[in-house]
């Protein structure tokens, strides 16, 4: 059986950590590094970096940062934002990244996915989504939230998936920083449509959050922030209650 995965998720924002709720109301969360290495002798299984403002601003990923945060850590590291074209994609594995999300210039250029998984294998890229409930749809956002596409998830996640994409990292826009709780029953349908690997990202506000999405929602993997990043809980502790709950996890 395969471990279910904790994944700290490290919004950056001018070479900071930060978080918001919604993806509004920003604030900081710590230098990277610092985090990256005590989430890696915390015992995450994987970390997830993403520049938040790379695409909206027009601009290429810190690669500095990138650079600095897997020096400090030994666990796989999914890189994104701002990612373009494969150029981009090369330069982040080169600076560290085991993997690399790509989110808004899949949606211009659906082959991009195509064009890395083949470059770098489709263990190397994930598909980021960022979705809003509108009416009865879950419709996919770009630029860290700011356009919408009018594109339904549900027709979205085959297209990158039959395009090479190795994962999914599906966050709901109106679960992020709420402290609520996963989209239970948007990854349960996602879950029926898709074949490879699920990151569940959104809502995270107590461990039992966690059970949630990886049992109901079936997610392979749980990403999460607040609840870590401001010390209400830590990796240990939220593994230490999803091996209580039935839950496979590295210990």
């Amino acid at each position: 059986m395969l471990s279910k995965r904790i994944i700290p998720c490290l919004d950056i924002d001018n070479g900071r950590v930060v978080k918001g709720t919604n993806f509004v109301n920003i604030r900081d969360a710590g230098d990277p590094s610092k985090l990256a290495t005590f989430y890696n002798e915390e015992g995450a299984d994987e970390l997830v970096f993403l520049d938040i403002t790379a695409t909206h601003e027009k601009r290429k990923t810190l690669v500095d940062v990138v650079k600095k945060v897997s020096s400090k850590v030994f666990i796989p590291l999914t890189v994104g934002g701002g990612i373009r074209e494969v150029e981009d994609m090369k330069i982040m594995l080169e600076a560290g990244a085991d993997k690399v999300s790509i989110n808004s210039s899949a949606i211009s250029n659906p082959k991009l996915i195509t064009q890395c998984s083949k470059e770098f294998g489709t263990q190397c890229v994930v598909s980021a989504i960022d979705v809003k409930k509108i009416e009865t749809k879950w419709i996919v956002f770009t630029h860290g939230g700011r356009k919408s596409t009018n594109i339904d998830v549900m027709e979205w996640v085959k297209v990158v998936e039959e395009n090479g994409a190795g994962e999914i990292l599906l966050t709901s826009m109106d679960k992020d920083g709420s402290y609520d709780g996963y989209d239970l029953e948007l990854l349960s349908k996602i879950n029926e449509k898709i074949s490879i690997p699920l990151i569940a990202s959104g809502g995270a506000g107590k461990l039992e959050h966690l059970v949630e999405a990886l049992s109901v929602g079936n997610a392979d993997a749980v990403l999460a922030a607040s609840i870590f990043h401001y010390g209400e809980f830590s990796i240990k502790q939220a593994k230490k209650f999803l091996n209580e709950n039935k839950i496979h996890v590295r210990l």
